[in-house]
């Protein structure tokens, strides 16, 4: 295991490097100017030569090469660049935002496993049951409908109808403290919104999984001594029938850090989407990148991460050999 770990690491780092490059070329060939986002309302009335001058002062003047090495080689220094539409240093645009991303994508991951799991173990102890047809059936839309509008459609229920959770933002309106209690009211429907989007995924995995395992001979051995269904349910049937979910895992990453990405826009959640989509709209190559890497850096992560616990889960697996 610690050689696979080891060689998915240095498999990371010519990974990153072609992201990069991947990211300043396309930033390249995009048709939105990134001196004229800088500039905003006064770039309409700036004569050319102070926006050549502009152009000079962000670097936007130097090939693609150039701006790739000097971004690529400040950034192994720890020296990210500054955002050129935030107007401060990118390692702080990405320090204020991060953790609240990461908060609502690990409470929403939680959310999208632990109820993903618990309703396809029941749904595969009695197939074709009500309970299955009816989850089944609804992890099925859920699959189609898009985070944004499974956000929107929240709000209207829980925020304009209902009025019991608030529709946005981190922090009641008006309020200049940010409390525990405030964000985990403001958490909640982002939070469930994402989750459900990603629950399918792994009910329909654990459902089948542990529907297979059911059948299998060793559960049939165990139910044959006489073994309680719960025991034999849980300590046979989920075992199995959790490994193919381990491979979702790394595979459902990405899908989470663009469901992330609209949700946080929906419900204003202050994560790394406003700043996302401001460094893509502007050009700005030094945010661009550094959110990109980190992305990518994210998907390698969950993919290494579903790998190291299959290993655990099914002793059968060698990572050394």
């Amino acid at each position: 295991m610690a050689r696979m770990a080891a060689r998915r690491t240095l498999f990371a780092g010519p990974v990153l490097l072609a992201v990069t490059f991947g990211v300043f070329a396309v930033a390249a060939l995009s048709p939105f100017d990134p001196v004229k986002a800088y500039a905003g309302t006064a770039g309409l009335t700036a004569s050319q030569a102070g926006l050549d001058q502009l152009r000079v002062n962000l670097g936007a003047d130097q090939p693609l090469l150039t701006r790739w090495w000097e971004w690529l080689t400040s950034a192994l220094t720890g020296d990210l660049g500054t955002s050129a539409v935030m107007r401060q240093p990118v390692s702080d645009v990405i320090a204020e935002r991060l953790g609240w991303s990461a908060l609502l994508a690990l409470c929403a991951f939680a959310v999208a496993v632990l109820l993903g799991t618990g309703l396809g173990v029941l749904a595969a102890r009695r197939q074709g049951g009500r309970l299955d047809r009816a989850v089944s059936g609804l992890a099925y839309t859920l699959e189609a409908a898009p985070a944004f509008w499974l956000g929107l459609l929240a709000i209207w229920f829980f925020s304009v109808r209902l009025g019991v959770l608030p529709s946005g933002g981190l922090t009641d309106a008006g309020s200049d403290v940010v409390t525990a209690g405030q964000v985990a009211r403001h958490l909640v429907l982002p939070a469930l919104v994402l989750g459900i989007s990603q629950l399918p995924w792994f009910f329909l995995y654990v459902r089948q999984g542990v529907a297979d395992a059911l059948q299998e001979d060793p559960v049939r051995g165990a139910r044959a001594r006489g073994l309680g269904e719960r025991r034999v349910l849980l300590g046979h049937g989920l075992r199995s029938g959790m490994l193919p979910m381990l491979t979702l895992i790394g595979s459902r990453v990405p899908e989470l850090i663009t469901g992330a990405l609209l949700v946080e826009t929906v419900f204003s959640w202050p994560g790394i989407a406003a700043a996302t989509v401001q460094a893509a709209t502007s050009v700005d190559f030094p945010l661009l990148a550094a959110l990109t890497v980190l992305a990518t850096a994210a998907v390698l992560a969950g993919n290494l991460l579903s790998d190291l616990l299959y290993g655990p889960a099914d002793p059968r697996v060698g990572f050394d050999g």
